[in-house]
């Protein structure tokens, strides 16, 4: 009895010391991305059946997508040159009953709706490991992977803008503005795969790390605001631009509105 109880006891330290605390789970996320495993990709579209309704043209609805959420102005090639937007940083949260390491990533970009051959984008990652937080800022030009900005502290509540612009369909930067501290950063890009200026978005994403999407966080409202795209006559705004809901495992997650001045982005999910 003696014997069977001690080893117990040691079966159960044992069992404690393999799960990682909520610090080390978060310090595991941050060396793959220190590896440059995380990855933005192009939306990936859930097909629904169209109802009878929507066959007769009586209603709108959203597209829905595994990755994405958020609006989308899609046009004619060589459109679209310029995207910005700003928002507050939410503190992001596990979803119920979750456990672990959970993310999401707010940003703006040209392209990876309708043309899914390059991306420009920037952004501010969102990880919550129990009780610890973090946030990153970050420029991608996919189908490279993102890349960290340093010289940039983000914390919750922060007012971010975040703008990209194509100088060339090869060019551009990509700059984000953190009004809550004053620093702003930039990155200049040139010789990158072709865009094709189809698309303006502003997103929040479950992105791509280590090869398949993360557990996504809960953000509660990533809401844009000063929303812009420049075209090559002038700018126009979100207002009528295609929304898109994010859906996981047959259940939407999300609750997305638009209009000229903004586009908000809801958390609906456990």
């Amino acid at each position: 009895m003696f014997g069977a109880a001690l080893f117990l006891q040691v079966l159960l330290a044992t069992a404690a010391f393999a799960i990682p605390t909520s610090k080390e789970r978060l310090a595991e996320r941050v060396a793959r991305r220190a590896a440059r495993s995380h990855l933005t990709q192009p939306k990936q579209l859930v097909v629904r059946p169209v109802t009878e309704e929507q066959a007769a043209g009586n209603t709108t609805h959203p597209e829905f997508s595994s990755n994405w959420s958020g609006a989308v102005l899609v046009a004619g090639a060589n459109t679209f040159k310029s995207v910005t937007g700003t928002f507050t940083v939410p503190t992001p949260r596990e979803p119920s009953g979750g456990s672990g390491t959970h993310s999401a990533s707010a940003w703006v970009g040209i392209d990876g709706d309708t043309c899914g051959n390059a991306i420009l984008q920037t952004g501010i990652d969102f990880t919550v490991s129990g009780s610890s937080t973090s946030f990153d800022a970050w420029f991608e030009w996919f189908p490279d992977f993102a890349h960290d900005f340093t010289g940039i502290t983000v914390r919750p509540g922060n007012s971010i803008t975040v703008s990209v612009t194509a100088t060339s369909l090869t060019g551009g930067t990509a700059t984000i503005v953190n009004h809550s501290t004053g620093q702003t950063v930039s990155h200049t890009f040139s010789g990158q795969p072709a865009l094709c200026q189809e698309n303006a978005e502003w997103i929040v994403e479950d992105f791509s790390e280590g090869g398949g999407l993360v557990p996504l966080a809960n953000w509660g409202t990533v809401t844009f605001t000063g929303v812009s795209a420049g075209t090559s006559s002038g700018t126009t705004t979100p207002a009528g631009a295609t929304i898109i809901d994010m859906e996981q495992n047959g259940r939407v997650l999300t609750s997305v509105s638009s209009s000229s001045s903004s586009v908000t982005v809801s958390y609906t999910g456990p």
